[in-house]
């Protein structure tokens, strides 16, 4: 049924909590990756809350996780609608869920959503739970991401570097002879955007606006570098409240987010130390791209590295990790590996993913 290039609709809902992406592949789960549409179905004020809230232990999970799985309903039927695919010629949907707790070293990653009520609302077979092994078997269950990256730059030229800056920032570096390495390398938006919550009474810093007119405080990012985590070896991986937006307070908005937005860069610039060759180029995917400071600062950071967005190589950095679930969900369904040593730690490659059949 799976062996050869099928309609896969794949679902994310980041750390972030904006909304739910989808994406629509056409793929094999291996080199054939055929990009269709997609879109993304903001959450409202309320469900973000709900969200967030549930990420500290607030909340009535099972009502939150279906009415999550609701709303990823509405977001496939409003894909099916706008491909103009008939509906039985979508084979499966990769559902990731949201995550509300990753403590790989404790042995918990929890994502949250009803797959069988999400194979009710759709009528199509689906395919979650997709950490949950790596994890069992000693890895860090993230990030899932890279091998999605290999098959999309495989004729790109190396050595190379993906960064997807969400909530949490992560990176896949891609080398020579199919080398791959890649792990959460510090916080993305999410600082960033509790500031912005809690001092401008807003969810983000459009454009890198308020950032702009800041003054970055280089002891406050020292001692953010001094985290035990960045002495940690890669691949490693991170929860989303690790580090906390305090490490700002007392500084005004703009000065805030100016120096959380510079531990997002340095933290992306600490990967490096990583990797064996300086990357030619870093490809920015994620919400971040759309921030002109942070760019900026990257830029500057990193002056021997190409840093642009995904979009110059022709990628959609908006539904890159949706389009990612996708083409995960065909792989587990032909029991092909999720995740490599040299991407989550886990002992042996290993596949993963809990099916659900319609």
């Amino acid at each position: 049924m799976f062996d050869t290039p099928e309609w896969v609709i794949g679902l994310m809902s980041g750390t972030s909590a904006d909304g739910v992406d989808a994406a629509l592949i056409r793929t094999d789960g291996k080199k054939h990756v055929e990009v269709g549409p997609s879109l993304m179905l903001p959450y409202s004020d309320l469900e973000r809350a709900d969200i967030l809230g549930l990420m500290k232990g607030q909340g009535d999970r099972a009502a939150i996780a279906n009415a999550l799985t609701l709303k990823h309903a509405e977001a496939v039927n409003l894909l099916i609608k706008q491909s103009g695919l008939a509906r039985e010629n979508i084979k499966l949907i990769g559902f990731h869920g949201q995550t509300i707790r990753h403590a790989p070293h404790e042995g918990i990653t929890e994502q949250i959503g009803n797959a069988p009520l999400l194979v009710a609302k759709t009528g199509i077979s689906v395919v979650s739970d997709f950490r949950s092994r790596d994890v069992a078997e000693g890895g860090q269950g993230a990030p899932l991401v890279p091998l999605y990256h290999r098959a999309l730059a495989e004729n790109l030229p190396k050595p190379l570097m993906v960064v997807n800056i969400g909530g949490v920032a992560n990176v896949t570096f891609l080398g020579e002879n199919r080398e791959i390495l890649a792990f959460d390398c510090g916080p993305g938006n999410a600082l960033m955007d509790d500031w912005m919550l809690h001092h401008a009474a807003t969810r983000y810093d459009a454009n890198g606006e308020l950032a702009s007119r800041g003054e970055v405080d280089k002891g406050r990012v020292e001692n953010f570098l001094a985290d035990p985590f960045f002495a940690l070896p890669a691949p490693k991986s991170l929860d989303r409240n690790h580090f906390q937006s305090r490490v700002a307070e007392g500084l005004t908005a703009a000065d805030g987010v100016a120096t959380l937005a510079a531990c997002t860069v340095e933290a992306i610039a600490k990967a490096f130390e990583h990797v064996n060759d300086t990357p030619k180029s870093l490809l920015v995917t994620g919400g971040g791209r759309h921030n002109a400071t942070l760019m900026a600062m990257l830029t500057q950071r990193l002056p021997k590295t190409k840093v642009a967005p995904v979009e110059s190589v022709k990628w959609n950095g908006d539904t890159l990790e949706a389009e990612a679930f996708a083409y995960l969900a065909m792989r587990s369904v032909r029991g092909l590996a999720l995740t490599l040593p040299s991407t989550t730690g886990v002992k042996v490659k290993v596949t993963g993913g809990a099916f659900y059949k319609a």
